[in-house]
C-alpha cells in the first residue's frame, strides 16, 4: 500500500503566519498565527524575526499535538529570491542565501522557505516552496516596456493561479501543459495572467503600479500626471508608495478595500459605489482583452479567481464584456495551502521531479 503523506505548511505574512498540516490534500487544521506590531518592529530586518516566527510555529504544534515524527515534508510560500520558472523547489543553501538577504526584496514571504528547512533539516525530510512570487516565464516581446532603463517584471499571484489552472485543465478533461488560458486572480491585488501551455507568458505587475485598479492598489496611472503629483511637493516618496500600494483603488476613492462593504452601498442606492465598483471590473475585463491578444485569439477559457470572484454582481460585469472571447469559469477564493500541498505531493508520488535553484 502506498505511503500516505502528512505535510506541514507555513505561510508568512506582514503580521501574521499561517500554517497546516494537510494529509496528503486532506486539510487535519489551518490556524493563523496573529503577530503583534509591537512584536513585529522589535526587528530591524525580515531573517531578524525567524527565530521568534518558529518558535511561534513549533510551539503552536506541540499544543496541537502534531508529531514531527509523522511528517513527510515541510513546504514554505516562496519569497524574494532570484526568477525563477514556475514549479516545486527543494531548498537549498543556495536558495536559503538569497531568502536571508531578500535578492528580490523584503517580505515576510523569505522566511516561507528557511523555517520550513530549519523545521526539516533535523528530522530527515524534505523542505520545499511552490510556485513562488518570483515566477518569471515571461516571453522576450512581454518584458519590453518603452524605456529602456525600465524593464516589465512579473509580480502577480502564480502559486493560486496555477493551482486553477489546473484545476481548470482537469474539468475540461486534461492537463494544464495542453491549454490556454487568461487568468484573472481579484484580490487585495488584481493581476490578470496569460497562461500559454503550462507558463504564465505575460502578466500585469499588480504591485507597482500595472494593469486594473484593485481594492487598494492604484493599478496603471496615466504616467505624466504621476510624475506631475511626484513632485508637486504635496507628497513624500513613502507617501507615494502608500497612494500605489495600499491606499489606491477602492480604498482611495470609496475609503475600504472591502468588496462586501462596496456591495451594500450599491444596494443601497450609493450611485458613486456603483461606478468606481463597475470601473474596476470595466479595467480587468480590459485587461483579458488584451491577454486574448497575446494569444492571438487562441484562447481555451478565462478563469476568475480571488476573493472578489465571491461577488456575482463584480463578475456579471466582466462576463459581459469577455464572454466572446472563450468560456468563463468561476473559482473563488484562494486555495494557497491546499497548493502549496499538490505541489509537494506531485514530488513525493514521482509525478514531478523537483527543480534545483541555483
Amino acid at each position: 500500500m502506498e505511503k500516505k503523506h502528512r505535510i506541514l505548511l507555513i505561510n508568512p505574512g506582514s503580521t501574521s503566519t499561517k500554517i497546516s498540516v494537510f494529509d496528503e490534500t486532506e486539510e487535519f487544521f489551518t490556524e493563523i498565527l496573529r503577530h503583534p506590531i509591537t512584536e513585529i518592529e522589535k526587528y530591524k530586518t525580515i531573517f531578524e524575526q525567524f527565530d521568534f516566527r518558529k518558535e511561534v510555529v513549533l510551539k503552536t504544534l506541540e499544543e496541537r499535538k502534531i508529531d514531527l515524527t509523522t511528517i513527510s515534508a515541510v513546504v514554505g510560500r516562496g519569497g524574494n529570491m532570484k526568477p525563477v520558472v514556475g514549479g516545486t523547489y527543494q531548498v537549498n543553501h543556495a536558495m536559503l542565501e538569497d531568502l536571508k538577504v531578500g535578492v528580490m526584496g523584503q517580505h515576510a514571504s523569505n522566511l516561507g522557505g528557511i523555517i520550513a528547512y530549519e523545521i526539516a533539516s533535523p528530522l530527515g525530510i524534505p523542505s520545499f516552496i511552490v510556485d513562488p512570487v518570483v515566477v518569471d516565464e515571461f516571453e522576450e516581446l512581454a518584458r519590453i516596456s518603452g524605456m529602456p532603463e525600465i524593464q516589465r517584471k512579473p509580480k502577480d499571484h502564480p502559486l493560486n493561479q496555477k493551482a486553477i489552472a489546473r484545476r481548470a485543465a482537469a474539468d475540461l478533461g486534461g492537463d494544464y501543459n495542453q491549454f490556454n488560458f487568461l487568468i484573472a486572480h481579484m484580490g487585495g491585488g488584481i493581476s490578470v495572467g496569460v497562461h500559454k501551455k503550462g507558463k504564465i507568458i505575460d502578466v500585469n505587475n499588480c504591485l507597482d503600479g500595472d494593469g486594473p485598479f484593485s481594492p487598494e492598489r492604484a493599478g496603471g496611472l496615466p504616467v505624466g500626471s504621476l510624475i506631475d503629483l511626484c513632485y508637486s511637493g504635496m507628497y513624500t516618496k513613502e507617501e507615494m508608495r502608500k497612494k500605489i500600494v495600499g491606499g489606491g483603488g477602492l480604498m482611495a476613492y470609496l475609503g475600504t478595500n472591502d468588496g462586501r462593504e462596496v456591495a451594500k452601498r450599491i444596494e443601497a442606492g450609493d450611485e458613486k459605489a456603483r461606478l468606481i465598483y463597475e470601473a474596476m471590473a470595466y479595467q480587468v475585463a480590459k485587461e483579458i482583452g488584451a491577454g486574448a491578444a497575446v494569444l492571438k485569439g487562441d484562447v481555451d477559457a478565462i478563469l476568475l479567481t480571488g476573493g472578489l470572484a465571491y461577488d456575482n454582481l463584480f463578475v456579471g460585469w466582466i462576463k459581459e464584456r469577455v464572454s466572446f472571447i472563450a468560456k468563463v469559469m468561476v473559482f473563488p477564493g484562494e486555495s494557497e495551502m491546499l497548493a502549496l500541498a499538490q505541489g509537494v505531493l506531485r514530488v513525493l508520488k514521482g509525478q514531478e521531479k523537483a527543480k534545483v535553484y541555483v
